[in-house]
């Protein structure tokens, strides 16, 4: 692409975004400042509190697994599409894969990442 072609598409795309917030700015809603106006509207239900709420490390912790875990089913479903093709080496490449993920998985097990609930203590041996 010349620098030429680049400043032209940069400019096109600069000014496709200004037509779009003018659109916008010009064909939008206004609200009316009032009390109820400023208030947000979740689905018919009035909220109650702020959304500055304390979540669990656990949540996010939950979405990273989820996210490496259901990562692999793209590529054990490429190689499910091209198993024919890529013979038995391959066959031994995806079953190191799974492996590997196994390996991963028994690691957060025994770490104790895949628990929700706290751990529980043991009782004290009281005397009475």
């Amino acid at each position: 692409m010349e620098p030429g072609q680049l400043a032209l598409y940069a400019a096109l795309v600069f000014g496709l975004c200004a037509v779009m917030l003018g659109l916008s700015w010009v064909l939008g809603q206004r609200t009316a400042a009032s009390r109820f106006g400023r208030e947000p509207y979740e689905s018919g239900i009035v909220s109650t509190g702020g959304a500055r709420l304390r979540l669990s490390a656990k949540f996010y912790l939950v979405a990273m697994l989820f996210v490496i875990f259901d990562l692999e089913v793209v590529y054990v479903l490429a190689w499910g599409v091209a198993a024919r093709e890529a013979g038995w080496a391959g066959y031994v490449e995806i079953m190191v894969f799974l492996g590997i993920l196994l390996a991963a998985l028994v690691y957060l097990w025994r770490c104790g990442a895949l628990d929700w609930a706290p751990k529980a203590q043991k009782p004290a041996n009281r005397r009475y």
